[in-house]
């Protein structure tokens, strides 16, 4: 059994912890527009200013650029913050873990979080980054109590896009997914538009949007107090 909802969980203010700008617009752009339209407060965490993207540019011109991006990002969507941290891209799962839980949990207390927003453990693109972010999103939560959604693909998405691309993406079941959201992508375009970032035609990031249609899906990884989890929005629905 999987459990289909047409809106994510009606929290009032959400943290999403990415690891790069971009992860915001081009991974859970449509999400937190979701959430946003259901009168939800916003604010994106990312821990990175995604240097390794781009070895050409300067460094301070690097953290300007992806700053400005992602708060116009940001702008667009709807989020009512983004905070952009100085870590070191491609190389996240080195920091001290200690630290970067620290500035998560802060990052919730300043927003009065209800529940983190994060990439699945595995990272979905493989990326050892997502996995680093996540891994110190779920440290906060347990210190804060707090329920976390991990954004995921669907196992047969991902494999047509590893056959395409030669890519890394990893996904789930339909049975090992909790909530299936239905969004409108229109924000999510706008917003990636601000990222320096491959969403062209015949890209890979094109591409899994269209596989996925209008769609997201996200996995438990931290569940909801039993006693308030009627507030998450859902139906129970037949897996396929």
């Amino acid at each position: 059994m999987t459990r289909s909802t047409v809106i994510p969980p009606l929290w009032e203010s959400v943290l999403a912890v990415v690891a790069h700008p971009a992860d915001g617009s081009f991974g859970l752009g449509a999400i937190l527009d979701a959430f946003i339209t259901e009168g939800a407060r916003v604010q994106v965490l990312c821990l990175t200013h995604g240097q390794a993207w781009a070895l050409d540019v300067a460094p301070g011109d690097l953290a300007a650029l992806r700053g400005a991006a992602l708060t116009s990002a940001a702008d667009v969507l709807g989020a009512t913050r983004a905070k952009l941290r100085v870590k070191p891209d491609g190389a996240l799962s080195e920091v001290d873990q200690t630290r970067l839980t620290a500035q998560v949990v802060a990052a919730a207390e300043s927003v009065g979080a209800e529940g983190l927003l994060v990439f699945d453990p595995a990272g979905v693109t493989g990326h050892l980054d997502h996995v680093a972010a996540t891994a110190a999103a779920l440290l906060a939560a347990e210190t804060l109590n707090l329920p976390v959604l991990g954004w995921t693909i669907p196992e047969t998405v991902a494999a047509q896009l590893n056959r395409e691309f030669g890519a890394s993406f990893t996904g789930h079941r339909d049975e090992d997914i909790d909530l299936r959201v239905t969004v409108d992508r229109t924000r999510q375009r706008l917003a990636s538009r601000a990222q320096s970032s491959p969403g062209l035609p015949g890209s890979i990031v094109r591409r899994r949007l269209e596989l996925l249609a209008d769609t997201e899906s996200l996995r438990w990884l931290r569940p909801p107090d039993p006693e308030t989890s009627g507030a998450a929005g859902t139906t129970d629905s037949a897996g396929s």
